[in-house]
Order: C-alpha cells, then structure tokens, then sequence
C-alpha cells in the first residue's frame, strides 16, 4: 500500500527515553516491518499486534507526564482526541463490513445446500452484498486519503519526554491506520480489475499476493466464472473462517480504541 512504509527505530529519542515510548516504537516498528505480505493470516497477526500496542498505549496514558504534556497543549490533546474518532470510525466500518459478508455468506451456504436448480438468484444476491461493502470501503479508504494525520508541533512542549510521549501516541494511531488500510484493502479486492480511483495503488499493493491468498477473491471467481454449487461450497467454506478471525481481532481492538478515549476524555477533566 502506498501510504505503508519501513520505518527504522528512531535515533531521536534520547538515551533518558521513558521505556514506555521505547516499547511503543518497538511495537510499531515490527507492525511496520510485517507488512509485505497481504494474506488472512497475516492481517489478523497485525490486528493481535495493535492489540499489543494499544496496551502499552494505554499505560502511557496513565503517566502524570503524558497527561500534563496533553492538558497543557490543547491543540496536542485535540489531535490525539480526533485521532482516536478517526480509529473508531476505521473500526467500525471495518466491522460492518465483515458482519455483512458474514451474512451473506451464510446466506449463499444455505441457498446451496437446499437449491433446486441454478444458483443464479443466490450469486446475484451476493455480488450486490459485496458490491455494498466495497462502496463503504471505497467511501473510507478515500477518506483516510483526505485525512492523514498532520504531524504535530512537538516544539511546544515543555520537556523531551513530553514530546516523546506525544510523538508516540500519534505514531500508534499511524499504524493502526495503515494496518486499517491492509484490512480494508484485502475485504475488498476481487478478481474484477479495479477502476482508476485515488486508492488504486492501495488496491494494487493487496493484489500483489496471488488471489489464491484472498478467500474474499476465490469466491468472486468462483461465482463470476459460474463454477458449480459444490466448487463455491469450498470457496465459502475457507472464507468463513478468514471472516471469523479478522472480526473477532477487529472486535477485541475495537474494544481497546473505546478505552484508549476514554482516558484521553478523562484527562480533559483533570
């Protein structure tokens, strides 16, 4: 993906660094350094590690330092604090998207198993399905597009450490979304050639792994090549679970985002 990028560990942070924001840039740097491969299994491995990260974040947010830096710079906390908007509504569309295809693939599995005839109707309803979600990834990839996060002006802060822990925050919400991006990118690709849109080198990135690694891919082939109800059945039958582990690890950081801000919420009232 285009906005994807190495990122080596940053000689900026002084040795005095709290090991906190060390352990966040280390956590980033091995999400940032796993992205080469777009497969299920590699995706939901990136979602158990922004579980990880969030952890840490978490306890960052609970240091007296992070939460004067925050308070004491209220364009610093509206960034974080919007930042942390943008990742809810990544998590949510993300969410959305695979409970629809969770639907509507139990929806195919079922019309197979008890057909009579043709699959004609149940394919059709399918690709409307899909065709759904892609329009709401298109809608969010092209938003994230439009609303990278700006990098903040760390010089106002009072004290390196401060400047750290902020950069880091801001660091932990860059690689969520680029993971988001991953995701998102991986649900929608299909083995129809994709139209020129802005994101298309995103979608161009995905693509690279061959489309036997993308369940959502075999089983708009199978159906768009009218394979026959038994050769869907097993296209189906692998993607179930791929949509089972990425909703669940989408679900469980969904959960961490919420009460990552929570506490930012909570420092503006200290």
């Amino acid at each position: 993906m285009a906005a994807l990028s190495f990122h080596a560990r940053s000689n900026s942070f002084p040795a005095e660094s709290h090991p906190l924001v060390s352990e966040i840039d280390e956590q980033v740097c091995r999400l940032r350094q796993s992205q080469a491969a777009s497969t299920s299994s590699s995706i939901s491995h990136k979602l158990n590690g922004l579980q990880d990260l969030y952890g840490i974040v978490d306890k960052l947010l609970q240091l007296s330092t992070t939460q004067q830096a925050l308070a004491n710079d209220q364009k610093c906390f509206n960034e974080v604090l919007e930042g942390s908007l943008r990742l809810l509504d990544l998590c949510n569309t993300a969410k959305d998207a695979l409970s629809q295809m969770k639907e509507s693939v139990a929806e195919l599995q079922s019309a197979i198993r008890r057909r009579q005839g043709g699959l004609e109707g149940e394919t059709r309803r399918y690709l409307k399905s899909r065709c759904m979600v892609k329009k709401a990834i298109q809608k969010a990839l092209k938003g994230m597009d439009s609303k990278k996060s700006k990098g903040m002006d760390s010089k106002k802060s009072t004290s390196s450490n401060n400047v750290e822990a902020i950069s880091m925050l801001k660091e932990a919400e860059s690689a969520v979304v680029e993971v988001f991006e991953c995701l998102l990118s991986f649900i929608y690709q299909s083995s129809s050639k994709p139209s020129s849109w802005s994101f298309v080198s995103k979608l161009k990135k995905v693509a690279a792994a061959s489309s036997n690694e993308n369940e959502f891919a075999e089983v708009d082939a199978s159906l768009k090549t009218n394979k026959s109800g038994e050769e869907v059945q097993v296209h189906l039958k692998n993607l179930q679970p791929c949509i089972q582990d990425l909703e669940e690890g989408v679900e469980w950081l969904l959960r961490r985002v919420i009460k990552t801000r929570a506490s930012i919420l909570n420092i503006h009232n200290l």
